[in-house]
């Protein structure tokens, strides 16, 4: 993780956000379906935060049905980032998430990220996970997690079968491992994850955890995680839904790095995200 401050001269949007406690129609447990293929998940962790909620929201995504997307600055040339809000509203996405943490320039990818034709960041690094999507042959699933030291698989091979990675610190190793040692830093988390039956999972806690922690309380959720990946934490942490009649939006706050209270939350500009869609050959 990685500390960022706003774009320098911009001045902070306050957007209207709505939190899981105050949105109508969110309870907790079960899935609640959004679309079809689309579900949405509110639990409380089995242990509580110092502050906050303590609740793990999961949007559930079939890839067959939905196209996971990445939109940033430097694919559409915009010259300052846009709240994940913002990003789905300017390219009609369904639901968007942060894509991973980014560089000194408020636009590069920290890891290697490519998507399709273009290449936002050609370096690998150290990182362990790699997300990918858009398989470049039939048979293959639309979307997986890959761990860079399972055998057999290398950042080579994997571009051999997909046109779109993103490479991003890893924090469950298939098929279900916590990989994150135990730490005192704790902040509010976004993640990406696959579960058993190969789903996307935009994932958000913004009560603070310990990575061990809230990889343990992800595990026991039960919603069948097999891999997960760190997107970003603190108050760039982001998530943002807009299916049917729900719309959300919700922002981290908390921080070791950052600050320690759960005061209203910001929306930050952030340069790049995931997003998804519905495909264009589904019929609804």
């Amino acid at each position: 993780m990685i500390s960022h401050s706003p774009y320098t001269g911009m001045r902070a949007i306050i957007l209207f956000v709505l939190l899981l406690l105050t949105s109508p129609g969110i309870t907790d447990g079960p899935w609640q379906s959004l679309a079809p293929g689309m579900d949405l998940g509110t639990f409380p962790a089995s242990r509580p935060s110092r502050s906050g909620d303590s609740r793990i929201t999961v949007l559930r995504i079939d890839p067959d049905l939905w196209s996971l997307e990445f939109i940033g600055l430097s694919l559409d040339g915009g010259s300052s980032g846009r709240t994940a809000r913002q990003w789905s509203k300017t390219h009609a996405l369904t639901a968007a998430i942060n894509a991973g943490m980014y560089g000194t320039d408020h636009r590069t990818h920290v890891g290697h990220l490519r998507y399709r034709g273009h290449l936002n960041n050609d370096n690998v690094n150290a990182y362990k996970s790699v997300a990918a999507f858009d398989p470049r042959r039939d048979g293959l699933p639309h979307f997986r997690i890959f761990d860079l030291d399972s055998p057999g698989v290398s950042m080579e091979t994997i571009l051999q079968d997909y046109a779109s990675l993103v490479q991003n610190l890893r924090l469950i190793k298939r098929p279900g491992q916590n990989r994150w040692h135990q730490q005192e830093k704790m902040w509010s988390e976004a993640a990406l994850g696959e579960d058993e039956s190969g789903r996307i999972l935009f994932i958000f806690c913004r009560s603070p955890y310990t990575m061990h922690d809230l990889n343990n309380e992800l595990l026991g959720l039960g919603i069948g995680l097999v891999a997960a990946q760190h997107l970003e934490g603190g108050p760039q942490a982001q998530l943002y839904v807009h299916a049917g009649e729900m719309e959300f939006e919700i922002s981290g706050s908390h921080g070791t790095s950052f600050r320690e209270i759960d005061d209203s939350p910001v929306a930050w500009p952030i340069p790049n995200v995931l997003g998804v869609r519905p495909r264009a050959s589904v019929t609804r």
